[in-house]
């Protein structure tokens, strides 16, 4: 009986490990790709947020394909439908929008204040959710959203670094991330069109690819060529993209494996506190000035999403 005891306190002990190796992976990777992309679309000047987003996918259908099709570490889900295909296809305009934006916001503002703009996505997706499935929320739950948009209001009038179309552009990312949810759960609701998240990936970021081409060569022309000259000045800029793409697929794949492995709670609990470690870690790195305005509406926003998690954790108990 000892020895059983043992064996199975070690196993506790070896999967509570697995747990925190897998959160400090899943952290890293989303605070490393969000502080590289401020450091080369800001810090280090390279203006080019579309081409950016394409190397992410580019990376993010690389691997997406290496880990299911040859390593399978989720079984591969098909496409049974053209009208399945369209409706990925439009899954994958509204996150390159989402990503794009975000990482011209980046060229403008801090972390710290894109990442209390980032935390309103609860405010948008019930908007959304009420506009295109008139799905009602209760009062309190529509009543917790007030702390949150009132937060980012404040902070917006505390934020030494504020631009306009920074500030335009992060809300827009957020507005299109919290779309792609809504639509997402409209669009593959039914048993036979529902993807797990590696398998959705694997079919969006190829088509995201294809969307991003055409912006980065009409937006952003001849990039792959003042790319190339960047990199006989200085190597690192090659390695810096090369690392920033392979840790946009990691945000998703430890993403996957994070929700697979915990708890939904546990994963909103950690999600509430990835965006407050991202903002202290920024303003150490990037030196940013931040005010006790700014601080004192993120904290405020932050605490809205927490209620507001809350208040939708019982109402679906109930």
């Amino acid at each position: 009986m000892n020895s059983f005891d043992s064996k199975m306190s070690a196993m506790k002990s070896s999967g509570r490990f697995f747990t925190i190796g897998l959160v400090t992976a899943w952290y890293s990777s989303n605070i490393g790709v969000l502080l590289l992309n401020k450091y080369l679309l800001s810090n280090y000047g390279f203006k080019y947020p579309i081409f950016l987003t394409m190397c992410h996918m580019t990376a993010c259908s690389l691997f997406s394909y290496i880990a299911i099709a040859w390593m399978k570490m989720v079984p591969m889900q098909t496409i049974r439908s053209r009208v399945q295909l369209m409706k990925i296809s439009a899954l994958s305009l509204i996150f390159c929008a989402s990503v794009v934006s975000g990482n011209i916001s980046l060229k403008y503002l801090p972390v710290s204040f894109n990442q209390a703009i980032g935390a309103t996505t609860p405010f948008f997706t019930a908007i959304f959710a009420y506009v295109m499935t008139l799905k009602r929320e209760s009062w309190l739950t529509y009543a917790t959203l007030v702390p949150v948009v009132t937060g980012v209001i404040i902070a917006s009038g505390g934020e030494p670094s504020f631009h306009l179309f920074g500030f335009l552009m992060c809300v827009g990312a957020t507005a299109a991330r919290a779309l792609k949810s809504v639509v997402q759960g409209i669009l593959l609701s039914s048993e036979g069109e529902k993807l797990n998240s590696m398998n959705l990936l694997l079919y969006m970021a190829p088509i995201a690819v294809v969307l991003l081409l055409p912006a980065t060569l009409v937006m952003e022309e001849n990039v792959v060529g003042i790319t190339l000259a960047l990199a006989r000045e200085d190597i690192r800029i090659i390695w810096l993209l090369l690392f920033n793409s392979a840790l946009a697929y990691f945000v998703n794949l430890t993403n996957f494996l994070v929700t697979k492995h915990t708890s939904a709670l546990t994963l909103q609990v950690l999600g509430n506190a990835k965006g407050a470690v991202a903002v202290v870690v920024s303003i150490l790195i990037f030196r940013n000035p931040v005010s006790v305005t700014g601080m004192l509406g993120y904290t405020l926003t932050v605490l809205g999403v927490i209620l507001y998690s809350d208040v939708k954790k019982r109402s679906k108990g109930n």
